[in-house]
């Protein structure tokens, strides 16, 4: 069985089951449960096809673990779910928190890559493991983005203060750029490629991405706010983010980037004219949106799921997980702490240290971290390959899974801690 329906139909498939199941048994939060389970349908199916033969169940069972996460990511989906989540954004409140935001998702992200860096290079070293130290600053730059996708989708659940919850949207959303354009920096110095410096690459990967964001939206928002059809209005926005992707592609810049920076100047063009006493009906537009996004994250959290047991089966990857996802708390605390020092005060009377308490374990991982990881595989080796998206995968699991579901509990405490001080 191959080809776009049938994967198709076993996603949505699992997505309608694993989610009714939830809704009605376990009440996970939604994503947390489907990656969840869908490990538990990948190591069954593995088992399963184990003690089958060459039959026409087992090739059908081997290929629902053979989805292409990648390409999806990259090519498909990404520019959309970036764009979901960024078109409802409160613009005043971003220029109110711009100072902790910038510092968060430039700063924080630069040092959590270079902390994670040096301690994954100390740990290769201890272990043995054929690892220099530009393949692990690369690594560094794969995991120090922290995933908008997750954290507004998972924290936003769980009640927090307006503008903390705002900051930690605000931080995931931006973050991809640097994180992107680290990354190329990095892996120039394992490729001994030409990249440029950090500031060039930055220059390229940002922002060229924003201009091209602001163009687009500049060429497309006229039509979405003149159209009286609601459905031109979600088809223009459609090729606004898709058109802005495709465009960055072609030109090296951050696609990423330029998806966020759609939504955002959509969202507040849309403000502006609420302001000036010219809304526009955008019922339909909210709810396409919504949807859209629901689904897409549905499909991400799915696929990681059942392709995390092949992960599982690659040498000494548990035991290099484990440290790696030590390293990457140290390395998010260290980064965050340094960061939040310059942030000045934070609301909802928050100190400096539940702020970074909160932060470091809300920040979680998840695609774009993955898709990075899996990009990596012509640049180094098979075995350094295997252990840098073993690890990755760990890392993304560990956070979306395990501080995912645990999160409300350290929020709790946080707030009471706050609430007696």
């Amino acid at each position: 069985m191959s080809g776009f329906l049938p994967q198709a139909v076993i996603l949505l498939f699992l997505i309608v089951l694993l989610g009714f199941f939830n809704e009605k048994v376990t009440k996970f939060p939604y994503e947390i449960s489907l990656m969840l389970y869908s490990v538990v349908i990948g190591a069954g199916v593995l088992i399963f096809v184990s003690v089958l033969s060459d039959t026409p169940v087992r090739k059908m069972l081997e290929n629902l673990q053979v989805f292409n996460l990648e390409e999806l990511l990259m090519e498909g989906v990404l520019c959309f779910m970036l764009f979901a989540g960024s078109c409802h954004m409160r613009l005043l409140d971003f220029k109110k928190h711009a100072r902790p935001i910038t510092l968060l998702s430039i700063v924080a992200t630069l040092l959590g890559a270079i902390f994670y860096g040096v301690l994954f290079y100390a740990g290769a070293s201890l272990l043995g493991l054929p690892f220099t130290f530009p393949v692990c600053l690369m690594f560094g730059s794969i995991t120090a983005p922290t995933d908008p996708i997750a954290a507004t989708s998972i924290l936003k659940k769980f009640n927090l203060p307006k503008d903390i919850s705002f900051i930690m949207e605000g931080e995931s959303l931006f973050n991809d750029g640097v994180g992107v354009a680290l990354f190329v920096c990095f892996s120039g110095m394992v490729t001994m490629q030409e990249n440029g410096s950090f500031l060039a690459v930055m220059g390229k990967e940002l922002f060229g991405a924003v201009l091209v964001g602001v163009l687009v939206t500049a060429v497309c928002f006229p039509i979405f706010a003149l159209t009286g059809e609601g459905n031109r209005r979600i088809f223009v926005s459609l090729l606004a983010v898709s058109l802005a992707y495709v465009l960055c592609e072609h030109f090296g810049f951050s696609g990423a980037i330029a998806s966020v920076v759609c939504g955002i100047l959509f969202s507040a063009l849309r403000n502006h004219r609420e302001q000036k006493g010219k809304p526009i009906d955008l019922q339909e537009f909210d709810t396409f949106w919504e949807i859209l996004d629901n689904l897409l994250n549905s499909i991400l959290y799915v696929i990681m799921g059942l392709t995390f047991v092949h992960i599982l089966q690659m040498p000494q990857v548990l035991l290099i997980s484990c440290f790696a996802i030590i390293f990457n708390l140290i390395g998010r605390s260290s980064s965050v702490g340094l960061a939040t020092l310059f942030a000045g005060k934070l609301p909802n009377g928050y100190d400096k240290l539940s702020f970074i308490k909160l932060l470091t374990y809300g920040g979680l991982r998840g695609g774009l971290s993955i898709a990075l990881a899996m990009s990596t595989r012509e640049m180094v080796g098979t075995e350094t390959y295997n252990i840098i998206l073993g690890s990755t995968y760990a890392i993304v699991f560990f956070t979306t899974v395990v501080q995912g579901m645990t999160m409300k509990q350290v929020y709790q405490r946080i707030e009471k801690k706050i609430s007696e001080g």
